[in-house]
């Protein structure tokens, strides 16, 4: 299914029935009082979070979503049938905001979270409500109230724990596909990812987080070059980032320059992000001679005078994947919620940093 990230919609509640006229006709009581009945209340509509879902796709044709109205009051104190609320499904992470005014109404970050985005009308009263001593035949009653109707923007920002960044080729879709179930497009040429891909990484039962792998960025993305300029935001509410760099690129490429690049990349589309916990992992390290790993990854540091935590690894290989899904465990239940400590089966040893 295409990935979609943004969607607008109409929705629109059912109004409330109106209420009854009538009054009490028996045998033997030709004049009964009234007993008209309230008319029912309109539908309303709402949105759920559901965890199976991860696109917008499916509101690219379906894009009016109505409420019926509720039914009116009768005779005999019959009030009338309440309609039944709708509930759109939406992925967790979705954004939802007043297409008008760009008010932002909400978002759904939970499995089943729900979100009322139109209410349904109230039903109108029946004329037995305006009996009173003075007026012992009443003849009115009201209308339902009209149910609301919005206009909405959907937008869904992916939720992950860890995000990938890098230059098309870094080896992003190749790692994601190594240490979870996540099966991305893996080729030998650029943007071979076209949008987020999600994967488990699962450690042992209770132990696992959530990878993002996004399109590849290249130098000036921020100015609308390549594809992943526009998928960044996904890496918004990720706790960590990994930023991947091919140690030894066949087209010659520096690598040193391609980390600078999207730094700078990076600053321009929101410093905040640009802040965030970032971890340098260098990829394919199995292109190199064994010798020779360790003194151009020194060279590699050196250069870039990384002081935060780095990684070698090669994923095809499955070279430092246990070391580095470890230590990402880890800091994840460090930051997240107090984590328990680990034991020595547990505890990476052989990671640099």
């Amino acid at each position: 299914m295409k990935f979609v990230d943004e969607a607008s919609i109409e929705v629109r509640a059912g109004k409330g029935g109106p209420g009854s006229v009538s009054f009490r006709r028996e045998k033997f009581i030709p004049k009964g009082g009234p007993d008209g009945g309230d008319g029912g209340a309109g539908g309303s509509v709402w949105l759920e979070a559901d965890s199976g879902l991860n696109t917008l796709a499916d509101f690219r044709h379906a894009r009016l979503f109505k409420a019926r109205n509720g039914e009116p009051g009768a005779g005999r104190q019959r009030t009338g049938k309440s309609a039944e609320d709708i509930t759109i499904r939406v992925p967790l992470g979705t954004i939802v905001t007043a297409a008008e005014t760009d008010e932002r109404i909400g978002e759904l970050t939970a499995s089943g979270q729900r979100m009322l985005v139109a209410r349904g009308g109230e039903g109108g009263r029946g004329n037995i409500n305006f009996k009173s001593s003075v007026n012992r035949t009443p003849r009115q009653s009201t209308p339902g109230t009209p149910g609301e109707t919005r206009a909405l923007h959907l937008e869904l920002k992916v939720l992950a724990d860890v995000g990938l960044l890098g230059f098309p080729n870094a080896g992003k879709s190749t790692l994601i596909s190594a240490i979870s179930a996540a099966r991305p497009k893996v080729a030998d040429y650029p943007f071979t990812t076209l949008y987020p891909n999600l994967g488990v990484v699962s450690l042992e039962p209770g132990r696992s987080f959530v990878i993002a792998d996004i399109p590849g960025l290249i130098e000036g993305a921020a100015e609308g070059a390549g594809l992943g300029i526009q998928f960044l935001k996904h890496l918004q509410r990720t706790r960590l980032l990994l930023h991947l760099v091919d140690i030894a690129p066949i087209d010659g490429a520096d690598p040193v320059a391609q980390v600078r690049a999207l730094d700078r990349e990076l600053e321009r589309f929101d410093e905040s992000l640009a802040r965030r916990e970032r971890w340098l992992v260098l990829t394919k390290t199995d292109q190199i001679e064994e010798g020779e790993i360790d003194a151009r990854v020194g060279q590699l540091i050196k250069a870039l005078d990384w002081q935060g935590p780095w990684f070698a690894i090669s994923a095809v290989a499955r070279r430092g994947l246990e070391p580095l899904s470890g230590r990402i465990m880890e800091h994840l239940e460090r930051v997240g919620k107090p984590a328990r400590p680990l034991d020595d089966k547990e505890r990476p040893t052989d990671e640099h940093a």
